[in-house]
């Protein structure tokens, strides 16, 4: 995409709103039309415009998950090399696969990629990804914490056409259904990707009428340059060298050993190097993730420290990775990805620990960390086969500026927590209890946010469970001398009494009988500053706002109360004197 033409200030703010508001509307098309509730209501999908030679990221829509930003040029690049290969690409050519190693994350979130021609030539790639509900494998729902291999995951597709010239290829549709314990699922979803795409460049065309070619090729330049010069000039303000962070992941659902994630960050002369040499090796278990994936989970940290500076691929152009090719962190075929959101969310905690080092005003304590992928799938008394997804919030870390948010989504994207009106009325379950966890924000300056607890009560005659989480051992940490969160706790209800899982945080093919329970407890986020530098006016509202005990208040902040609520000055005068004598 080059373009010789220049572009003013005030057009380039034009062009920019209008290139987003296509990506905005292609997230829209889906979300409105998807089957799924995790696409329909949750937002687990992106779209974007891609640059027609590199595939590089040129814009994003604003409701989508920002993870999906730096794999999915991975993605478009993986079409482009492969159509060199298969006789080119072609107007009317569509792209569909699901591969997690060639510009993937896991094998639900499925990815179409389609050309825009302009003049006989591609002048960009639009591109769409969604979470579909189901893709065979295993586990229902597909978040299986036992996979040793992708094969028992779901199916793989590497980047086929759906669309051939033009030409719908109903045998692709035909084989994927097949493989899917949910094929009208799958159906709606994939014609709200195709439709989302189709009025994508419907609109691309539209913007290209009014204002050229050359000047729209322009502008994307344009937008590329300052992300990158934005970021640089970010990075130029941190002081320059080199801090060190890691953190652990509880296990990888078949060995019950932690697995390390570790960054040396560097940085000096607007560079940033980013160094995780020192990771655990690949594993055995589904918490492995693809290089593309890790460059992308530290393009969401980077984002959310900075976020000022636009989302395209520019902000990675100061960034230089260091990734062992060993590690668990940059696998390839056939080793299992399918719990990547767990270690890019591990990923994204490492960097907020460095750069708390390295500069604390910009930087935030850790999030609850982990998406608590829940299934439970049985089947109804007609026999038909139901399959409930979904993942759950917690606590986001404190930072300079506040508290953390209670009970929010994962900072990895911008989809939101399935109500559970929704979930209830789609499945045979009830929801006894969807409360804020007292005591579970990390103490601080700036207190962490709350995590959630979570009751989920059977109402069909028996249902599988399988959970996919992580933070059961290893507390969200909290920053610049603030505590951390509660950790992640799940328990189900057996006739026996109440189980909790050998892994803490994963279990497989629990099975529920009619009125029987099971309950997850979010972790929160970490503190920032030391907790009992917290105004005691502060704790006192907390206290009444049941984010916090009585116990808590004075173990964790210095805080002591009366019987009747009101604070005793005498005793929290006692108690934080005797802090600060330590």
């Amino acid at each position: 995409m080059s373009g010789t033409a220049t572009v003013d200030a005030v057009t380039l703010a034009i062009l920019k709103g209008r290139l987003e508001q296509i990506a905005d509307e292609m997230d829209a098309t889906l979300f409105r039309s998807a089957f799924n509730p995790i696409i329909a209501e949750a937002h687990d999908a992106s779209h974007g415009i891609y640059d027609a030679a590199t595939g590089e990221t040129l814009v994003q829509g604003k409701s989508g998950l920002p993870i999906f930003v730096g794999v999915m040029a991975f993605a478009v690049q993986a079409v482009i090399e492969k159509a060199r290969h298969r006789g080119g690409i072609h107007e009317g050519d569509v792209w569909i696969f699901n591969d997690p190693y060639d510009g993937g994350t896991h094998l639900s979130d499925f990815r179409l990629v389609k050309p825009v021609f302009r003049d006989g030539a591609v002048f960009c790639f639009l591109a769409s990804v969604g979470h579909w509900h189901d893709v065979g494998g295993n586990v229902p729902g597909n978040y299986n914490p036992a996979a040793t291999e992708c094969f028992q995951e779901g199916m793989l597709i590497p980047p086929v056409k759906l669309y051939d010239g033009g030409a719908f290829r109903q045998d692709v549709v035909d084989i994927l259904s097949a493989n899917s314990r949910l094929p009208m699922s799958l159906y709606g979803d994939l014609n709200g990707q195709i439709n989302a795409l189709e009025l994508g460049e419907k609109r691309v065309h539209a913007l290209i009428d009014d204002y050229g070619a050359p000047t729209i090729s322009a502008a994307l330049a344009a937008l590329k340059a300052r992300a990158a010069e934005m970021m640089r000039a970010q990075i130029a303000e941190l002081p320059a060298g080199t801090v060190s962070a890691e953190d652990f992941l509880d296990n990888d659902g078949i060995v019950d050993e932690p697995l390390k994630i570790a960054l040396d960050l560097t940085v000096g002369d607007g560079r940033m190097v980013m160094d995780f040499s020192r990771s655990s090796p690949a594993c055995a278990g589904p918490v492995n993730i693809s290089r593309a994936t890790t460059v992308a989970a530290c393009y969401v940290a980077l984002k959310h420290i900075f976020g000022d500076v636009p989302a395209n691929a520019g902000v990675l152009e100061p960034v230089e990775f260091r990734i062992d090719p060993g590690s668990l962190l940059s696998v390839t075929a056939p080793k299992p990805v399918g719990g990547y959101t767990e270690t890019i969310l591990r990923l994204i905690d490492v960097v907020f620990q460095a750069v708390a080092r390295i500069a604390p005003e910009p930087a935030m304590a850790c999030a609850y960390g982990t998406i608590n992928a829940l299934s439970l799938a049985g089947h109804r008394g007609t026999g038909q086969r139901w399959v409930m997804f979904s993942f759950f919030g917690g606590g986001h870390g404190a930072h300079g500026g506040g508290d953390g948010l209670n009970h929010g989504n994962a900072p990895i994207s911008t989809a939101t927590i399935p109500p559970l009106e929704i979930l209830e009325a789609a499945y045979p379950v009830r929801f006894t209890q969807w409360a804020l966890r007292p005591d579970s924000g990390g103490p601080g300056r700036y207190r962490g946010g709350l995590g959630a607890i979570y009751e989920v009560e059977l109402l069909e005659e028996r249902a599988d469970v399988f959970l996919f989480g992580e933070r059961g051992r290893f507390a969200p940490r909290g920053v610049v001398g603030g505590g951390d969160g509660a950790k992640n706790r799940f328990a189900y209800q057996q006739n026996d009494g109440e189980h909790r899982p050998p892994m803490v945080s994963k279990t497989v093919g629990v099975q529920l009988a009619r009125g029987q329970r099971l309950r997850l407890e979010t972790p929160g986020g970490g503190g920032y500053g030391p907790a009992f530098s917290r105004p005691i006016e502060e704790v006192a509202r907390d206290l009444r706002l049941g984010f916090v005990s009585v116990e808590q208040a004075a173990a964790s902040y210095g805080v002591a109360f009366s019987t009747d609520g009101t604070v005793d000055d005498e005793a929290t005068r006692q108690l934080r004197s005797r802090e600060a004598a330590t």
